[in-house]
């Protein structure tokens, strides 16, 4: 889609408006959409598509709903040829949108393959994938319609988060095609990150293509599209000093701790984990590295507990079981929370009944809290003897070592433009597949049919085997030759812009003098197989 800096472009009921974003061609979602009424959180799992008792007459009369709106869509196919399959992420991060509207769109990762089911399922989106984390949740799709695509994952962003319509674009960004790629690609390097540089998003980029393939959600463009954010990632980490030095979330969580601790106290504290996941033992190693020498884990089982205590000889780690979480948080001047509750883990009246904090370590009991949604409740912030600071807050330490990393981003560039280039000439390859495929067919049907004739003129009785198959041979023989060339002129590796412009100029060269119409068949097979999927 074309844009000037600057211009508003309205689609479908949408207004969107370019969003500087790194230089990338970005929109924000403007304010001309009618508002959708959302539903309570985690409606992604009580909503009726997932839910087992919904009327059946209610299923029947969504199904016929679908089906009608695809075949108002195969009617009007040709206008959908003019644009090409866009490839765009919508969602918002910790740059765009607080937490509190982020722990309403999170995603866990077990409801990551039936969010896909359900993007693709839309009437307009063919691919989907969702990148779910405590800093941001983005939406990867390949729309058949740009238009029509973005509305649909709008209202099913608005509908599974309870948030509506008119506060969600307030927060939104967009992005299409190669802007889309160099943002994933930028995020797997830990370029968009809250730290510059941090390592935990590569594994959980990895994790998306992992869930997919695992579920059978990706398609070739999105499996294709992460899988090379996965190599930018690796190449941006090991041909630059990104990384070195580099603060994750949990790292910078126990930064911010010691900063509001008296100095003379800091590693006298008594620290109390909540929950003992990947970020929960990076909040341990990063304790050791500091110099504290004693942690109480509260954790739902043991057993994880004890291989962390294996790994990490350097500190004191004391397992508490979950039903002992409370009277924990009462011996505990630190309290650092990283579970996957969706539900808030402390409210004001817990935190209300704990004994005061003493004086040597500020009076203060301090809360950090670096999961989303939050495990801490943000009513106990007005308790006069407690702190409580959320991933948002982290900020203030990552601002201290800021400047240096934005200069090694800037090798790191170099290498996504790379990546980029050789991302978006697989993709172009991809376009000339299906008029080499329609060449080859209408030849071999042309050959097939001059073959009966002659045959048939002949005489098959008078013909031995032998006879048959060196006429057969001969025939394709000659199609092949004829077609050598051209075909050669319809294949290249797409490195040479001049040679991919050329190729596609000889692909629509092709089409017309044979009459081939592969982007109506395309688009009619896209159709058949949306409609075929909605009527089951």
């Amino acid at each position: 889609m074309a844009a000037v800096n600057g211009l508003a472009t309205a689609f479908g009921g949408v207004k969107v408006a370019p969003l500087a974003r790194k230089g990338s061609l970005g929109f924000r979602v403007g304010t001309e959409m009618p508002a959708c009424i959302g539903v309570p959180r985690g409606a992604l799992r009580r909503s009726p598509r997932c839910e087992a008792g919904v009327d059946l007459e209610e299923k029947t009369a969504a199904r016929a709903s679908s089906v009608t709106a695809l075949e108002q869509f195969k009617i009007s196919a040709d206008r959908y040829m003019k644009e090409r399959s866009s490839i765009a992420v919508i969602g918002l991060s910790v740059h765009t949108a607080p937490v509190e509207m982020r722990e309403k769109l999170a995603v866990p990762e077990a409801q990551w393959p039936r969010a896909i089911g359900e993007l693709c399922s839309l009437n307009h989106i063919e691919e989907a994938a969702v990148l779910s984390t405590c800093n941001r949740m983005e939406i990867y799709v390949v729309a058949l319609s740009w238009n029509r695509g973005i509305r649909e994952v709008i209202e099913w962003m608005s509908k599974t988060s309870g948030i509506p319509a008119s506060e969600l674009r307030e927060h939104l960004f967009m992005l299409r095609d190669s802007d889309a790629t160099r943002h994933l690609f930028e995020v797997s390097a830990g370029l968009d990150s809250l730290v510059l540089g941090e390592g935990q998003i590569l594994a959980q980029v990895k994790q998306v293509v992992r869930v997919g393939q695992g579920s059978g959600g990706l398609g070739k463009n999105i499996d294709r599209m992460f899988k090379d954010a996965i190599t930018a990632g690796k190449r941006v980490r090991c041909e630059t000093n990104i990384s070195s030095g580099a603060v994750s979330v949990s790292s910078a969580a126990v930064e911010l701790a010691l900063m509001k601790l008296p100095k003379s106290q800091c590693l006298s504290a008594r620290m109390l984990l909540i929950g003992a996941g990947k970020m929960g033992k990076l909040v341990i190693k990063h304790l050791a590295a500091k110099g504290c020498k004693k942690v109480v884990v509260v954790n739902r089982s043991a057993e994880r507990v004890e291989a962390i205590r294996e790994e990490l000889k350097d500190i004191e780690i004391i397992y508490r079981p979950l039903t002992e979480m409370l009277s924990s948080a009462a011996e505990a001047d630190v309290v650092f929370t990283s579970t996957a509750s969706e539900m808030p883990l402390f409210l004001k009246e817990n935190v209300e009944a704990l004994p005061p904090v003493s004086e040597v370590v500020g009076g203060v009991r301090l809360f950090i809290d670096i999961s989303v949604p939050r495990n801490v409740g943000s009513c106990i912030s007005g308790l006069g003897n407690t702190r409580v600071y959320n991933v948002d807050d982290l900020k203030e330490v990552v601002e201290a070592n800021k400047e240096d990393r934005l200069r090694k981003a800037m090798e790191a560039q170099t290498i996504i433009t790379q990546e980029l280039k050789r991302f978006e000439a697989w993709r172009d390859s991809l376009e000339t597949v299906p008029t080499i495929k329609k060449l080859r067919s209408y030849a071999d049907r042309i050959r097939a049919s001059e073959l009966e004739k002659c045959l048939q003129k002949i005489g098959e009785e008078s013909l031995t085997k032998k006879m048959r198959k060196a006429i057969d041979d001969l025939g394709s023989g000659i199609v092949n030759k004829l077609l050598h060339g051209p075909l050669q002129h319809l294949r290249c590796d797409g490195s040479d812009s001049r040679t991919l412009d050329e190729t596609l100029e000889n692909m629509h060269a092709l089409n017309r003098m044979f009459s081939l119409d592969t982007e109506k068949a395309i688009m009619e097979q896209k159709i058949k197989a949306k409609v075929e999927k909605a009527q089951n």
